[in-house]
């Protein structure tokens, strides 16, 4: 690894977020059903949270399913949901553990009853760790919580709550699904792919975006560190001109 790093500690990003992208393909290409590639990502998941903890990132947002997912077949949705059913009975302890804070974003009141209440006590569980907020974005689009939001605030004003000059840049944010988390520093999306894909729509305004040619299930630690080294390049100025050195 470059020494990069090592000469711009300042600018390890405190948020990153991540669009995992690939598994069915990296599933296809070994000639193997989707579910092994989903298998295989969670792996990947795994690799992720334990390279954001050891260099020290505070937030990591991961995009396990989305909104348009739901349009996907009932077999592919039932693996889906079942392996994160799997994974909150097995693994949410060893995060735990690990200091590892737990938060569930997205339209949550799709998924059955059964599993928000796993997803509650999940959230219950790990809420005072501090090592790593670790957000997954579940049944999640960015069009649906900019729109959520909206829903809110009009309520909000309806009810005489808020008056329209009272609503403002920040007061939207912290009626976002994100609420309390600081916008992503950067966004990598693997497998090739250059969009977006409906994530972290407004929260993503300013955010440094990377992609990477990698399908999710082979990503590790060396790739984490790339992020990095690729975000610590950057110069952010958020609209402004570059200060001037002297």
């Amino acid at each position: 690894m470059s020494s990069l790093l090592a000469d711009k500690k300042a600018v390890v990003p405190t948020h990153v977020a991540i669009i995992m992208d690939g598994n069915g393909r990296w599933a296809s290409e070994r000639g193997l059903p989707r579910l092994a590639g989903h298998r295989a990502g969670a792996d990947a998941v795994a690799r992720c949270i334990k390279a954001a903890i050891q260099r020290g990132v505070s937030y990591l947002t991961l995009y396990a399913f989305s909104s348009e997912n739901w349009s996907r077949g009932p077999k592919e949705v039932s693996d889906l949901t079942g392996l994160l059913r799997y994974y909150l009975r097995h693994k949410v302890k060893e995060l735990h553990a690990e200091g590892v804070q737990l938060r569930f974003i997205g339209d949550l009141g799709r998924f059955d009853t059964s599993l928000r209440e796993e997803l509650e006590r999940a959230e219950a569980l790990t809420r005072n760790n501090k090592r790593l907020v670790l957000l997954l974005a579940l049944s999640y689009g960015g069009r649906g919580d900019i729109m959520q939001a909206v829903r809110r605030i009009a309520q909000e004003v309806r009810d005489g709550w808020l008056t329209p000059d009272q609503i403002s840049e920040e007061l939207f944010t912290n009626h976002l699904w994100t609420a309390g988390v600081p916008d992503p520093d950067v966004v990598v999306r693997t497998s090739g792919e250059y969009r977006l894909s409906n994530f972290l729509l407004w929260q993503s305004a300013y955010a440094e975006l990377v992609f990477l040619d990698t399908f999710w299930p082979d990503f590790n630690e060396g790739h984490f560190a790339t992020v990095l080294e690729l975000y610590a390049r950057r110069e952010r100025r958020f609209g402004a001109r570059p200060t001037a050195t002297v």
